[in-house]
């Protein structure tokens, strides 16, 4: 199976709670709540894709029909307060939100295709990559949108009763899950890289191996058949040594000369 060893093991499981995490989050209307110290608050709460007004008209524009209840934000009803309900900070949350939601959506098929795949497929190494990529880039993107929405959120220029307002447990799951993204991916490509220098320690040593038994064969062959004579061996071999004339006992000679004779 894909998860072998305890790394993996705690990169899955880390992957699998900051998903669970992100997408709870995602589609929560409680990243921005009220306390609940107000008795009548115009503003109850807020998501990323749904906000719930309580008798809310706009400070700057009071119109008849006061909102209230839970709507979408892009709702045709809300259309006359898009220049509050939506601030140029609020579209990047949810832009930046929705990347990193893609990003989640994408791992799911990869980890479940993983966790099938055998660590001698050729898709094994190609799996732990694309896993690992999407989940550091979908941690970036939603980093930039808890922090993006963390500073902005409860400013005084947004809801209304902004001293009254808190960041709610959809916003700390969204904070958990993208934080949780990042190990969770660098956990994924550092298994790659470990798996791609096995297998090519697996090659290299192969290779010296077939390469070892084919130079111990074609010794064996060789010492086995007889050895042919080199015409270059036979051009330049070396003539008999012809036999040596008898030299003359010369010091003998030379003593009878220069001695002296004692007979008479």
């Amino acid at each position: 199976m894909g998860a072998s060893n305890r790394i993996l093991q705690v990169a899955v499981c880390a992957s699998v709670f900051s998903l669970i995490c992100f997408i709870i989050a995602f589609s929560t209307p409680y990243w921005l709540v009220t306390d609940g110290s107000l008795q009548n608050p115009r503003f109850t709460n807020l998501g990323l894709w749904e906000v719930c007004f309580n008798n809310f008209q706009d400070i700057h524009r009071f119109f008849d029909n006061p909102f209230n209840g839970c709507l979408w934000v892009f709702e045709e009803e809300y259309y006359i307060i898009h220049d509050f309900l939506l601030p140029g900070f609020y579209i990047s949350v949810q832009l930046f939100a929705t990347l990193c939601f893609v990003m989640c959506l994408v791992v799911i098929p990869l980890t479940a295709a993983f966790l099938r795949t055998s660590r001698d497929d050729d898709r094994y190494m190609v799996l732990l990559l694309a896993i690992g990529s999407c989940q550091v880039v979908g941690s970036v993107f939603g980093f930039i949108a808890v922090v993006t929405f963390g500073a902005k959120g409860d400013s005084r220029d947004w809801m209304p009763g902004w001293q009254n307002n808190d960041m709610g447990w959809s916003f700390a799951l969204g904070v958990v899950g993208a934080v949780l993204l990042l190990p969770a991916g660098v956990l994924y490509l550092v298994e790659a890289r470990r798996e791609r220098y096995k297998r090519l320690n697996e090659i290299s040593n192969r290779e010296i191996s077939e390469y070892g038994d084919e130079y111990y064969q074609n010794q064996v062959s060789a010492a086995a058949l007889p050895s042919a004579p080199s015409p270059y061996q036979s051009s330049f071999a070396s003539e008999p040594s012809r036999p040596r004339r008898p030299q003359q006992n010369i010091s003998s000679n030379s003593a009878v000369q220069g001695g002296i004779q004692t007979d008479i």
